[in-house]
């Protein structure tokens, strides 16, 4: 499905968007709801990673086989929770696979450390890359070291299964380490229901925990990720454009969140109601004529902001990207590519990205943005809508983490057409 958004000059006022639960929350809440079956999960995510991540779930409750085959698709973070959680389930044969792009993600990091734990994992095809054969064994070791500076989700599959551990984990980190704030969201979430832990230095420890003994009903918070869309839009509107969005916290886990203090230099103040809801407005024009941000805590944001600079002509220079090489594609590369096309000058190394100003949106004709199986690129792009008209192409990839968002869009007064 291709979509076409007509470029309309509208104010969003008195209008709220319910944003369902983070998918990055769920998602680990999930496997430890697998690991302890008296979680329950409110405001879960109902993105297609959450929904993966649930059916291969399923694999839980059913008597062990040979090699049962479990298709993650695109959900990266599915592939790299599961493979920590079938390396511990103990007689359970599974090979996980997914889509071409998920074969093409490296996950040998991860497949070493839990190998150092005692793990039985062998690859299908290629050395370093899924599918890959597992065979569930009782883990006793409890000591691993992994570089820290690739992805943070190696490092929270670990600590998830950390409390089922005989000996429970001491997790040594190497390097610099990317992405804390997901750390810390494990890291917290294990604490929410009972599991001692520490994180001192480089290392990290997680104790071990049989069981938890009450019935607990965990809340997710809406997922700041996907809230950025709708920064972006106000971002881009004019001065007085308001909107609520549900349920976010101040306190939050989520490392995204940090949008609330980048987007006070694109003049959007966000206030924390009473409620839980946060109210966008459009409060002044941006206050800088460049931008430049360190998003090694928040890479997933770096779509959003790049393409609110480009609408805004603001020059922006975004660092700590290194990990956006790996994800559903190479989204440095991807954002070179769409924005070059509808005029921008920009430039990409492994790990940054540098937009220059002076060069105003600009719709060719037939030019359609391509999404590469990607959600965010999708999304990130289609705020331009509120200054000129946007074309994006394969437009239905944001179910991967929200499936309600052209419906939403819709609903605030974006005048869109599906083709």
């Amino acid at each position: 499905m291709n979509i076409k958004i007509q470029h309309s000059t509208f104010k969003i006022q008195h209008s709220k968007i319910s944003i369902t639960g983070s998918k990055s929350e769920t998602n680990r809440l999930l496997l430890l709801q697998a690991l302890f079956p008296n979680i329950s999960i409110e405001n879960a995510s109902n993105s297609d990673d959450s929904v993966v991540m649930t059916k291969a779930l399923t694999a839980n409750h059913q008597p062990p086989t040979t090699n049962q085959n479990i298709d993650i698709h695109h959900a990266g973070t599915a592939m790299r929770f599961l493979t920590a959680y079938f390396a511990q389930k103990e007689g359970q044969k599974v090979v996980l696979t997914g889509s071409v792009r998920m074969q093409e993600r490296p996950i040998s990091i991860l497949v070493n450390a839990l190998k150092q734990l005692g793990a039985d994992i062998q690859y299908v095809n290629n050395d370093g890359y899924p599918p890959i054969r597992i065979h569930g064994k009782k883990l006793t070791k409890n000591q691993v070291a992994l570089p820290a500076n690739v992805s943070s989700q190696y490092i929270s599959a670990l600590l998830l299964i950390a409390p089922k551990l005989q000996n429970g984990l001491e997790l040594t980190l190497i390097g610099q380490i990317t992405s804390i704030p997901y750390i810390k969201m494990t890291l917290a979430l294990l604490n929410e229901i009972g599991t001692k832990t520490s994180f001192v230095g480089n290392v990290i420890t997680v104790n071990h925990q049989p069981s938890t003994n009450n019935l607990q009903s965990i809340t997710v918070e809406s997922d700041w990720s996907s809230a950025s869309y709708f920064y972006s839009i106000i971002a881009l509107s004019e001065i007085g454009t308001e909107i609520k969005l549900s349920t976010f916290k101040r306190n939050s886990l989520q490392g995204d969140s940090a949008l609330a203090k980048i987007y006070q230099d694109f003049g959007v103040e966000t206030v924390f109601n009473i409620d839980k809801s946060i109210t966008l407005t459009k409060k002044e024009n941006h206050k800088h004529e460049a931008v430049n941000l360190d998003l090694n805590h928040s890479p997933d944001i770096a779509q959003t902001i790049v393409v609110t600079c480009f609408g805004l002509d603001i020059a922006c220079h975004l660092s700590g990207l290194h990990t956006l090489k790996i994800k559903e594609t190479d989204r440095l590369l991807a954002l070179e590519t769409e924005l070059t096309k509808l005029g921008a000058s920009i430039s990409v190394s492994d790990h940054s990205l540098t937009l220059h100003s002076g060069a105003a949106p600009r719709q060719p004709l037939g030019q359609v943005v391509k999404t590469y199986q990607d959600h965010r690129m999708a999304m990130a792009f289609a705020p331009l809508a509120v200054r000129t008209n946007i074309n994006i192409e394969n437009a239905e990839v944001v179910s991967k983490s929200y499936p309600n968002f052209w419906q939403d869009l819709e609903q605030i007064g974006f005048n869109i057409t599906k083709t």
